[in-house]
C-alpha cells in the first residue's frame, strides 16, 4: 500500500449543521462560552445520525466541535492578520490568531452539552455556542478537563477575557421584551452579546464621534438596535429598540 503523501488533499464531509441564536455572523461572541445564554442545536445528518454514534456522550458536560468557517471567503487568507483584541491595527501571524480567514477555514469551539435527542435521528442541545446558523460541523470530541484545562498556560496578546460594557434598555426595548414568551432569556442574550461590544475593532470602545450611529445585530428572530454612549467615565451600550427581523 502506498503511504499518503504529506501534502495530499483530504476530502471531509460534514456530520451535521448548527441551528443557533445567531442568524448572522455579526455580533457572534468572538470566543465560545462568553454568552452562556446562547443556545444552539447540532443536528446530525445521515449516516452519522445513528443514535449508536453518540452512545455514552451524555456522560460528558462539554464538547469540542470542529467546524468550517463557511461564511469566510474560500481560499482567502494571508500570513498576517489583525486580531480585534489588538484594536484591529497590529498584525500577528495567522497561526498565532483565531482568525476566520485561515488556509483551511477550520474552527474549534468548546460548547456545553445540555441534552441529546435521539427521536428520529440525533440532535444535540448546546449552550455557550459561538457559531452562526448553518455552520457545517466536521467532528465532535468530548472535553477532558484533566488533560485540556491548563490554567498556567500563557495566552499571548489575549491574557484575559475581554472587558464588558454596561448595557441598558430603552422603554421601547423593554416593552418589546415584555411581549415575548422568551423575553427573559432573550434579554440575557442581548446583554451578554452587546456587553462585548460587537462593533468592528476600529469602532471600538473609547472611540469618539460615533455615538449617534445606530447599529443592528440579529439575535434569534429579532433585530436588536443599539447605540454607544460615551462619557467621561466609560462607554456603555444602550439598546434603542428590538424589532422583528
Amino acid at each position: 500500500m502506498t503511504p499518503a503523501q504529506p501534502d495530499a488533499d483530504f476530502a471531509m464531509q460534514p456530520i451535521g449543521h448548527i441551528a443557533s441564536d445567531f442568524p448572522d455572523k455579526f455580533g457572534i461572541p468572538r470566543q465560545p462560552g462568553l454568552a452562556p445564554a446562547a443556545r444552539a442545536r447540532l443536528v446530525l445528518s445521515p449516516p452519522f445520525s445513528d443514535p449508536l454514534a453518540v452512545r455514552g456522550l451524555e456522560e460528558f458536560s462539554h464538547l469540542w466541535l470542529t467546524f468550517i468557517f463557511h461564511l469566510s471567503p474560500d481560499r482567502r487568507w494571508a500570513p498576517l492578520v489583525r486580531p480585534p483584541r489588538l484594536g484591529g491595527n497590529a498584525r500577528v501571524g495567522v497561526f498565532a490568531s483565531r482568525s476566520t480567514h485561515r488556509p483551511n477555514r477550520l474552527g474549534l469551539s468548546l460548547v456545553e452539552l445540555i441534552d441529546i435527542d435521539t427521536r428520529g435521528g440525533v440532535c444535540l442541545e448546546l449552550r455557550g455556542c459561538d457559531l452562526v446558523s448553518g455552520t457545517p460541523v466536521l467532528d465532535i470530541k468530548p472535553y477532558l478537563p484533566w488533560a485540556e484545562a491548563r490554567p498556567e498556560a500563557r495566552a499571548g496578546f489575549a491574557p484575559e477575557a475581554p472587558l464588558r460594557l454596561a448595557v441598558g434598555f430603552s422603554a421601547d426595548a423593554e416593552a418589546a421584551l415584555a411581549t415575548r414568551p422568551d423575553g427573559a432569556s432573550l434579554r440575557e442574550l442581548v446583554i451578554q452579546v452587546l456587553a462585548q461590544d460587537p462593533r468592528p475593532a476600529y469602532h471600538g470602545a473609547g472611540r469618539q464621534g460615533g455615538e449617534a450611529r445606530v447599529y443592528g445585530v440579529r439575535l434569534r428572530d429579532v433585530d436588536v438596535r443599539f447605540q454607544i454612549d460615551n462619557d467621561a467615565e466609560a462607554s456603555r451600550i444602550r439598546v434603542v429598540d428590538i424589532v422583528p427581523a
